[in-house]
Order: C-alpha cells, then sequence, then structure tokens
C-alpha cells in the first residue's frame, strides 16, 4: 500500500528478559513527534500484569502517521504470535460494511430481509443494517452455536428461528455474536464471496497485512496464543470501594461467560472465524489498520462514508452501566469524559472522536483523529477481575494517549 509503511524497522529482535521474551520494535519516535519516554512509561505498564503474574502474555502496539512505532510482545508468547482478539473483530467487519456501502451495495437503511428473506421471520423484516451494527435491533442473545452458523443451511435456520426481545430500533442493548451473523451474511450476498475471504482480500491483503485471519485452518494455528482463565472474581468490599455499592458478582454469570470464550482455543471453533468475536491478529495489524482508516491514503474507503461510519448517532443508555452509549454505525466512540472511561475503558488524555472497539478479556484497539495516534493491545488471560481489567484498559489507554506530539 503506498505510503503505508507496515515496517518497525530499526527492530531490536528477540531478547530474553528473565521469564519474558520480547519484540521490541521502535521507531525514531522523534520523527513522529512523539516523546520516547512516554513511550516507554506505556510499555512498563503493560509489563507490570504480566510481570506480577496476573497475566500470561500480552502484546501491544502504537502507531501513528502509517507507521508502528513500538510493537512488543511481553511473557509466556513468542515475539510474533497472533492472538485471538474477540470483539475488536466488530471494528473490522464495520470497516467491511463502509466498503459495501461506499459501493452502492448496501445502505445504512438497507432491510436486512430484503436480501435474506429467511431473516424476516418473527416480525425482523424492518430491521436495518444500520440497527445491525448498532446493537439496536432487539435480538441481543439469539442462539447461535458457531459451528453450525459457519454452514449458510445451519445460518439461516437460526436466523428463522430468532425472535425479538423488544422492537427494534427502541433501545440499545450489546449484541455480543448474533447480528454480526446477519451482517456476514449480507456481506456474502452482495459480493458473492465468502464474508472471510471478503475481508482478506478487500481490507487486508491491500494494505499488506499478512497476520489478521477471520477463520483459521487447524495447520495455520500454531502461533496462537491459547486463552487462560485467571484471577478471581472481585469481592463485594473491592466492588464497593470501586463503585460505592457493595455488590457480589458471583451471580452474574462471568464465569459462564469465560467458559464460554475459552471454546475458543478448539481449533474447529478458531477455524469458523466469528463475524463479531473470532478474529485472529497480531496488535501490529489492528493497529496499522486503523491508521489506514484515518488516512485512507490509497481511498480504500469513501471519505463520506468513513465519516458517517465513525461518527456517533446512538445516545441509548446501555442498561448495565447507565451511561449513553455513544455509539457510531459499527463503533465505539470516546466522547467526553468522565463517561468515555466509564463506557469501555477509553484514557484520559484521548480526543473525544477517538473511535475503534474492545473486546473481551481486556482487548483494546482505538485510533485518535486528533492526535494520530492508533493503539492496540492484546492478551491470552480472561481476568476474573473485571474490576482490574477495567483498570487496566484505562490506564494503558492514558498511557497510549500521552505519546502523543506536545502542541
Amino acid at each position: 500500500m503506498a505510503d503505508l509503511d507496515t515496517t518497525s524497522a530499526p527492530l531490536g529482535g528477540d531478547r530474553p528478559t528473565g521469564t519474558t521474551t520480547m519484540r521490541y520494535a521502535l521507531a525514531d519516535a522523534g520523527e513522529f513527534g512523539v516523546d520516547a519516554a512516554k513511550l516507554e512509561e506505556l510499555r512498563q505498564r503493560a509489563h507490570r500484569e504480566v510481570d506480577d503474574g496476573l497475566l500470561p502474555s500480552c502484546q501491544l502496539a502504537l502507531a501513528r502517521n502509517g507507521r508502528l512505532l513500538l510493537f512488543e510482545t511481553i511473557g509466556d508468547a513468542a515475539p510474533s504470535s497472533r492472538y485471538i482478539i474477540f470483539s475488536t473483530t466488530k471494528g473490522i467487519i464495520a470497516g467491511a460494511i463502509y466498503l459495501l456501502v461506499g459501493q452502492g451495495l448496501l445502505g445504512w437503511d438497507t432491510k436486512a430481509a430484503d436480501l435474506i428473506p429467511e431473516f424476516a421471520s418473527h416480525a425482523k423484516q424492518d430491521i436495518t443494517v444500520e440497527q445491525l451494527l448498532t446493537h439496536t435491533s432487539g435480538f441481543p442473545l439469539a442462539p447461535s452455536n458457531p459451528v453450525k452458523m459457519a454452514t449458510k443451511e445451519g445460518r439461516l435456520d437460526r436466523f428463522a428461528s430468532w425472535r425479538l426481545n423488544w422492537e427494534p430500533g427502541t433501545r440499545f442493548e450489546y449484541h455480543p455474536v448474533a447480528a454480526h451473523w446477519v451482517l456476514a451474511e449480507l456481506i456474502e450476498r452482495v459480493t458473492d464471496t465468502d464474508y472471510r475471504d471478503f475481508v482478506h482480500t478487500r481490507i487486508f491483503d491491500p494494505l499488506a497485512l499478512t497476520t489478521f485471519r477471520l477463520g483459521e485452518p487447524p495447520e495455520r494455528q500454531g502461533d496462537i496464543n491459547e486463552l487462560h482463565a485467571v484471577g478471581e472474581l472481585p469481592a463485594p468490599e473491592e466492588v464497593e470501594a470501586a463503585f460505592g455499592v457493595k455488590l457480589d458478582l458471583s451471580g452474574l454469570g462471568i464465569e459462564e461467560a469465560t467458559r464460554f470464550l475459552m471454546e475458543l482455543n478448539e481449533p474447529a471453533v478458531r477455524a469458523v472465524g466469528l463475524p463479531g468475536g473470532g478474529g485472529i491478529s497480531t496488535a501490529a495489524d489492528i493497529a496499522l489498520y486503523y491508521q489506514a482508516m484515518l488516512h485512507n491514503r490509497d481511498r480504500l474507503w469513501d471519505p463520506e462514508v468513513i465519516a458517517q461510519g465513525t461518527t456517533p448517532i446512538v445516545e441509548f443508555r446501555d442498561p448495565t452501566t447507565g451511561v449513553a452509549v455513544n455509539r457510531s454505525r459499527g463503533m465505539m466512540v470516546a466522547g467526553d469524559a468522565p463517561d468515555a472511561q466509564r463506557r469501555g475503558g477509553w484514557g484520559h488524555g484521548q480526543s473525544p472522536r477517538s473511535y475503534g472497539h474492545d473486546g473481551a478479556a481486556g482487548q483494546i484497539a482505538w485510533v485518535d483523529p486528533d492526535s494520530g495516534i492508533s493503539f492496540c493491545y492484546l492478551t491470552n488471560g480472561l481476568d476474573q477481575n473485571l474490576i482490574r481489567e477495567g483498570r487496566r484498559k484505562i490506564s494503558l489507554s492514558s498511557k497510549a494517549a500521552a505519546c502523543r506530539p506536545a502542541t
């Protein structure tokens, strides 16, 4: 891709430091107006919980001006190994939909059932692409066995059985998996291409980003870091200290959710390529993906569609937090503090226009249009202490944001 340097030279190579194996890639920070000391603070923060034995490994990348400034793997993981990025995948599917809207093959108001007649059952006939992207479709927890959904027959059978929890467009509730299966099917209907191949050949191949894959056959899964459940649920006293309310979280299904996420250790599930949460990548490829979307130097996307796609349009409140969600068509958008930190681990110092998508286990990926910085953090530790995970996301994002050039 012209003007997008996907290398990270000069490389420091692989070097052991105690129990930590790392690949440390630091471009000339001064060339990009970034304070190298701030980059080092970000590195040290990422090291902390791995060095303390709280996480098995992590990987982080920071980029600006289309080039990596930092890419490092910390802990018990090979330097260029890949991670399951969970719902960070949703930001990639958003990019695929933006391509199709720009080509006129889809519109924000396109009704899914007009292209997928099987989806129209049980009053779903008017659900739009925009509602699917904004989690306002009304079927947040519709059942979707990943292996069965991988076949068109199984997918359409599920679509026909799904029922609404509430009228589409009248509220927000996060759709972890189901809505993105419909978006994947829409991609296939208008392109006659497997949704996974479309993402690879129309986005990542043109950008020369080779580690991201949505669906990876078992014989190519050897470099994917195994998921590990770590930590314990926060005690009621810890919840009270953080939120002012003494709550027992043991009945909220966190352990059940972790078991569901751990299914992505299974080769057959990894091979599916869940469009809402099954992406596999290095942090570097995700940070550079957001650089490509920000700069759009080869006009891969229609600039007007990017603007429409990354501008918040949803002001419903999240029923789990009570905070306005500030969602765009497919992306999370930071908005103003302090709600920014409450809605998705946005950092202090990021501009309200920052957009991207987080994921389970504390994955983070975003770009700040004002500073030009993009950042991605991935880990294979499913931390049961959600308070610690939330604080980690805010802290890492804040330190990444602090790397912005001085004004």
